[in-house]
């Protein structure tokens, strides 16, 4: 070839086809496990960023099944000292609950705030949380899917 001969170089975009989407039900065992780090791994799956078909346009990812939500683990004083908020609308209306109180009180709510918070806001969001299955103990009610387990 010579050198004044350039070689012509064409690129193509991938979009997966709908029917080419088929998302998988994964099951992640969290017990004894970092909350941050797990959370932005289930993160990861439900967007389906771990695939490589992902399009941040489509809906690409995962069901995701999470099991022994009780037993993760918060690190330093996070227990005690952090603090989920939200407001009644009413005058007045702040309320405040530790994670500590809310474990006792409703434990797959941690990990679901975390995962929430993991996730960009935009018009996708409440269509990857539905995906979202957390269960607090070992068993869980979703067995006709056929879960795979996957390990973070």
């Amino acid at each position: 070839m010579k050198t004044s001969e350039k070689k012509q170089i064409t690129f193509r975009t991938y979009s997966p086809k709908i029917t080419e989407l088929k998302p998988q039900w994964l099951v992640v065992d969290v017990k004894g496990k970092t909350l941050g780090r797990v959370a932005n791994k289930i993160a990861d799956l439900l967007r389906g960023k771990h695939k490589p078909t992902y399009s941040p346009h489509l809906m690409t990812g995962d069901y995701v099944i999470v099991i022994n939500a009780s037993e993760i683990k918060l690190t330093g004083k996070k227990e005690t000292d952090k603090e989920y908020n939200w407001h009644t609308r009413f005058p007045g209306g702040l309320k405040t609950i530790t994670p500590e109180k809310l474990r006792q009180k409703d434990a797959t709510k941690i990990i679901e705030y975390a995962v929430a918070g993991m996730i960009p806001n935009n018009k996708h969001k409440k269509f990857h949380l539905k995906h979202l299955k957390v269960f607090a103990g070992s068993e869980h009610n979703l067995s006709a899917q056929n879960p795979v387990n996957f390990n973070l």
